[in-house]
């Protein structure tokens, strides 16, 4: 078994100190924050002054046993640094989320998703057990069999329940390529079709499946990215330069091949931030040329969105040219596979948005799902595909117009909106999406005096 070295059991233990030390200096009546300079959260909120929870001593990976295939993480431990302490040991997580500077335990009290999300669920499921600063000011574990009312809640409870201190994660072998086939469609349903396919089967046409995701470009060109674990050595793309990872998806018919390293798959949408690097020009080959290589990263691009909010650059822009401000409009969904193809369809004719992201999960079958997740209830043993579109449309009639029809529309499809960005739903439809009772109950346990932050005031009151 893989020791944690004795500096980094140190160095953890003076950041759970630092920790407990920051929030008894918080006064009793103020509401406890992370003292965090960055976010992968697109709502904004009430500004604060009050200091902050202190959690720069909790960004490392503790350890990494190979033998067990579990790492010990740090609560704000990112997934850069987490990959790249297990890829030299031929290990992954199980389901790395896109971005490289989202955290383990943001991911975890957020949720997640990414291609391998289809036969490994959610980045909470391979949760073996965690550590959590409660409002009481306590460090509590939490497990299937200790805190079960905890464990099992503090999957979307974004901080409201606790933060994360340390995480004990099960990670899973990889080899050191992915192949990949960009298989095209030309009607939406077809697609879904597929991917229904190889969910029950984990094959395309005879040939193994490890990573499933697509890409809708309209209504008649859309694409599976099937991805399959492959140890031979040969040539590998790379899309961290000029090239452009989801332009290289397209194609006039049939399939298209290709290969990354694994290290670059996984991080394959991270450069261009999925297309979204295009709002700033960095896909304009002329400015690409120059845009250091260093800075093209979804870290960056968030600098980029934290000054346009700041100084309200691009409603700025748009009223000089004539034109009205603009809804932001950044979503993830869940919808029951068999309602896909409808949601995908009245979305491309209703909301001008594109391309737009598909990822299907399925819930693992594992003793940690026994006590289901009660605050972001799927259905176990039912396929769903997150549908993921980042953009922005013109203002309607009244405020966040475009997203509460989106609302409308996922829960008319018995589907799930992730609550990173904006939401407008009313306290009693919030209720019955995100827990309820449940919910209040397992707050009163453990946050007492309303310490932090309740679900509903963070995600739809903005607080």
């Amino acid at each position: 078994m893989s020791v944690a070295p004795t500096d980094a059991r140190a160095a953890h233990a003076d950041g759970v100190e630092r920790l407990l030390a920051s929030y008894r200096a918080i006064p009793p009546g103020a509401t406890v924050r992370l003292a965090k300079p960055t976010s992968n959260l697109f709502r904004t909120r009430a500004k604060s002054t009050a200091p902050g929870l202190d959690v720069s001593g909790l960004t490392d990976v503790i350890s990494v046993d190979p033998l067990a295939r579990t790492a010990d993480v740090a609560g704000m431990c990112t997934y850069e640094k987490l990959v790249a302490a297990t890829l030299p040991h031929g290990l992954s997580p199980l389901v790395v989320p896109q971005l490289k500077t989202i955290t383990l335990g943001g991911a975890v009290t957020g949720l997640g998703i990414e291609s391998a999300s289809f036969r490994n669920g959610l980045p909470h499921e391979s949760v073996l057990e965690m550590d959590i600063l409660t409002g009481t000011g306590d460090v509590v574990r939490a497990s299937p069999t200790e805190n079960p009312d905890l464990f099992h809640a503090f999957p979307n409870s974004y901080g409201t329940l606790g933060y994360s201190v340390r995480l004990r994660i099960e990670l899973e072998p990889v080899k050191p390529f992915v192949a990949l086939r960009h298989v095209r469609f030309h009607a939406i349903d077809e697609l879904v079709e597929a991917m229904d396919r190889i969910i029950e089967t984990g094959e395309f046409t005879g040939e193994r499946v490890d990573y499933l995701d697509g890409v809708v470009f309209s209504a008649d060109e859309s694409y599976l990215c099937l991805g399959a674990q492959w140890a031979t050595p040969g040539p590998v793309s790379d899309y961290t330069g000029q090239q452009i990872y989801y332009r290289s998806l397209q194609h006039a018919d049939g399939e298209k091949r290709d290969r990354l390293t694994i290290h670059d798959y996984l991080w394959r949408w991270d450069t261009d931030w999925f297309w979204c690097s295009r709002a700033f020009g960095a896909q304009d080959p002329r400015i690409r040329r120059f845009w250091p290589r260093r800075l093209r990263r979804s870290s960056f691009y968030w600098k980029l969105i934290g000054y346009d909010q700041r100084f309200d650059i691009a409603d700025r822009i748009e009223k000089r040219n004539g034109r009205p401000p603009r809804e932001r409009v950044v979503q993830d969904v869940e919808v029951p596979i068999e309602r896909t193809a409808e949601f995908v369809e009245w979305f491309l004719d209703t909301v001008p948005i594109e391309p737009i992201w598909l990822c299907p999960l399925r819930l693992r079958d594992s003793a940690n799902s026994a006590g289901g997740w009660p605050l972001y209830p799927l259905r176990p043993h039912h396929s769903y595909v997150n549908v993921g579109f980042w953009s922005s449309v013109p203002v309607g009639p009244e405020e966040g117009y475009t997203n509460r029809m989106i609302e409308r529309k996922v829960s008319d499809l018995d589907g799930h909106k992730s609550l990173y960005s904006d939401a407008f739903y009313t306290p009693d439809e919030f209720d019955e999406l995100y827990g309820g009772e449940v919910y209040t109950t397992v707050k009163k346990t453990y946050d007492p005096d309303s310490r932090f932050l309740d679900l509903y005031a963070k995600a739809v009151r903005r607080q």
